[in-house]
Order: structure tokens, then C-alpha cells, then sequence
């Protein structure tokens, strides 16, 4: 296919660098909505649309390079993550292999399961909150948005509490390894990072197998033993996926989402007064402020995003953070406004087959975590002299800290 490549309409874009990517995006949206980029070897697509459409044709877009590194690893990493016998999640996989692992893990990650550690839900976030009373200032990401999707999805998973921060170290390096830029020697501690977490969801399947408990993977050990058909290997695949997923991006949520309600005061008061708003506010928080603003899919064969031809092959950036502000579809996209009436219908959570599985717990320990927010420290403000720098990565937008003021 002989292909004429739009170029990048912005100098100077550099994908990795997600601390005010919207004014890019918008001007992706405009004048080059679909474009080959030089530096990445990646085409970037940026509306509404032509990222549901990517998204919805699995066949034609591939998932497969979905959990690869971005940067090649070095033959050093190589090694590395060779040796620890690692596989895939299931976000990179594809039907028939897909629908099938799926199928099971739906089974086990259900409302049902949710709405059983609800109470439990309610007390961590109780729990962390209780750090913010009498403080001046302190790092809400820090004390309350880095541990509590993780204590909540490890209360999920029956993982214990000790085990919080190395999981958590292990799933940052996942996200330096596989979204960052990180050359050379820098890669190789990664590496080890996520080879060990890759290991600690392997043995955490084969201690279920031996003494079965009331969570998530012992769900699946016993589907496993009833006759589903999956794999002890495929089970650990789930664990990973749903180990990162599901704290990495609830963690994110909450920050910037404080950070955005605090540069829109006129929001923040109205749930304050009002807390039956924070349910169609969180949607509109996930369309504005999303945790993961883009992702990665493989063309098979020759086609076209947007008119825009794209070659088989071809390795594809779908920006849902662009496509969740597009004017078309959300009229003053650029504007927060949490009365919006079709928030909901955001890329957020991806679409199509590979939709976020945990997306109902997500909003669940969010909401909880906004309504006590609201209802216990409304006069919160953002402490001056804290400035927030983002993980360097090309998928998710992650705070460094937020430093608030509890009592305003």
C-alpha cells in the first residue's frame, strides 16, 4: 500500500508528555485529526468517532501490541523478562482467546463481589480520610489516593495489607517499562519489577488451588474446577491485568479529579450541597480527566481511520482523552460541567470487546470516596507552592502528588 502520511500539525509533540497535552489534542482534532508520527512510528488518532471505530473492529485492530513496550527493551530487559517466563494480560490478547478468558473472569469480577465489600470499601476510604482532619496541609495523593484502590482491590483479591507497597512499586515499574521512555540501564530494575509482580500473580493462583478463600481468584480456581476452561497460566494473566488496572487508574482518578473540582470551584460547591450529583458528576469527571487517555492497537491489513489510509501493520495511538472532547459529540468539550447530559457516553473505559471489566468498581469506591470528601471537608482547597509534574508515559496521565489544604 503506497500511503501518503499527514504529518503531526503541533512541533515539538512529544506524546510522553501528558502535563497539558489538551491544547495538542484540539489542534489534532482540527487540522490533522488523523496523522503519522515521526518519532514514535505511531499514527495518532484523535476524534470521537474514528477512536470508536478503532475500538469497536477488533479483526481489522489488533489489541496485540496493546502491553508491549513502547520503547524496545534493551537485551538486557530482554532477558530479563524472558527468564521470569512472563506472558500477556488480557487486555492484549484477542478472540478466541479473549472471549473465552473473559467469559470466566466476568463470571468471578461481579456486582455481586462488589456489593459484598462495599462495607469494607466504606471503611478504608473512612479510615484515610481520617489522616486530612487537623492537617494544614497534606499530599492527598500520597495518604489517600495511592492506598486506597489498592487496599480496596486487595481486600478484592484477598491479598493482604503488607503487601500493598511492593505490589504498588511493581505496578509502577509495569507502567514505566511498558508506556514509558525509559533507555538502556534504566530498564533493567523495571524489568526485574515487573517479572517479580508477573511472579507474585503466578503464586498467588497456585495458593488458591491449595486453600480456596472468599475473593476473586478463588472464584476463578473454582470455575477452573467446575469445568471453565482456562488455564492456571491464564488465571495469573487476569490477576496482572486486574492487579494494575485496577488501583493504577482509580488512584489517578481521584487526583486529578480533586485537582480539576478544585480549578472549578462552582462544581465542587454543588456537590457539597448536593450529593445526588456525584453520580452523573463522576462521569463527567471521566470524560474530562480521564486516568488512561490513550491506547494501542495493530492494523492487520491495509484500511482506513478517518479517510486517512493506514497500511497492515501499521502500530496505532487512539487518544480517548482527545476523542472525550470532541465538539461533535460533546458541545464546549473543552468545558467542565457536571449537568452534562451525555457524559457517560466517554472512551474513558475503552470500548467494544475489550471494555474495562472493573469499570462498575472503579465508580463504586470513587463515589464513596467523593461523597465523604464533599461531606466532611468542603471548604478544601489546593495548597499553593506544590507544583504537580506527570509520569512521563504515553497511555496514562498520573500525578506525581496533590497537596491540599482539608480545612480551606
Amino acid at each position: 500500500m503506497n500511503v501518503q502520511r499527514p504529518i503531526c500539525p503541533v512541533g515539538g509533540y512529544d506524546p510522553y508528555d501528558l502535563s497539558a497535552p489538551h491544547g495538542d489534542w484540539q489542534n489534532f482534532r482540527g487540522e490533522a485529526p488523523v496523522f503519522y508520527h515521526e518519532d514514535t512510528g505511531y499514527w495518532i488518532v484523535s476524534r470521537y468517532d474514528d477512536v470508536k471505530a478503532v475500538f469497536d473492529d477488533w479483526e481489522t485492530f489488533s489489541s496485540e501490541n496493546a502491553q508491549s513496550p513502547v520503547t524496545p527493551l534493551d537485551e538486557a530487559a530482554k532477558k530479563i523478562v524472558k527468564a521470569g517466563g512472563f506472558t500477556s494480560g488480557l487486555s492484549a490478547r484477542t478472540p478466541p482467546t479473549h472471549t473465552r478468558i473473559r467469559k470466566v473472569a466476568q463470571t468471578a469480577f461481579s456486582p455481586r463481589r462488589f456489593k459484598a465489600i462495599e462495607p469494607q470499601i466504606e471503611e478504608i476510604v473512612k479510615r484515610h480520610l481520617d489522616k486530612l482532619e487537623g492537617q494544614e496541609e497534606i499530599d492527598f495523593f500520597r495518604e489517600v489516593a495511592y492506598p486506597v484502590p489498592a487496599l480496596v482491590l486487595f481486600t478484592l483479591m484477598g491479598i493482604p495489607d503488607e503487601d500493598v507497597d511492593k505490589v504498588k512499586d511493581w505496578a509502577t515499574s509495569r507502567a514505566l517499562l511498558t508506556w514509558g521512555n525509559l533507555k538502556g540501564d534504566d530498564q533493567i530494575p523495571h524489568a526485574q519489577g515487573m517479572v517479580d509482580y508477573w511472579n507474585y500473580c503466578r503464586a498467588l493462583v497456585a495458593a488458591r488451588k491449595a486453600e480456596p478463600g472468599d475473593d476473586f481468584p478463588s472464584d476463578m480456581v473454582r470455575a477452573q474446577a467446575d469445568g471453565a476452561d482456562i488455564t492456571d497460566e491464564e488465571i495469573a494473566g487476569v490477576m496482572y491485568s486486574v492487579l494494575f488496572a485496577g488501583h493504577e487508574t482509580t488512584t489517578t482518578l481521584m487526583a486529578n479529579s480533586l485537582k480539576v473540582l478544585m480549578d472549578n470551584r462552582d462544581a465542587w460547591d454543588a456537590l457539597c450541597a448536593d450529593p445526588s450529583k456525584i453520580r452523573s458528576a463522576t462521569e463527567e469527571i471521566l470524560r474530562y480527566a480521564p486516568s488512561i487517555v490513550s491506547w494501542r492497537r495493530m492494523a492487520k491489513k491495509d484500511t482506513q481511520i478517518g479517510g486517512v489510509d493506514i497500511p497492515e501493520g501499521a502500530n496505532i495511538l487512539v487518544i480517548m482523552g482527545s476523542g472525550n472532547r470532541d465538539d461533535s459529540v460533546f458541545p464546549g468539550g473543552e468545558e467542565f460541567d457536571i449537568e452534562r447530559g451525555n457524559a457517560r457516553t466517554h472512551l474513558s473505559f475503552g470500548y467494544g470487546i475489550h471494555f474495562c471489566i472493573g469499570f462498575q468498581l472503579a465508580k463504586l469506591e470513587f463515589g464513596i470516596t467523593l461523597r465523604e470528601l464533599t461531606r466532611r471537608f468542603p471548604n478544601l482547597q489546593i495548597a499553593d507552592g506544590h507544583p504537580i509534574n506527570y509520569l512521563p508515559s504515553i497511555s496514562f496521565r498520573v500525578p506525581d502528588k496533590l497537596f491540599i489544604k482539608p480545612q480551606g
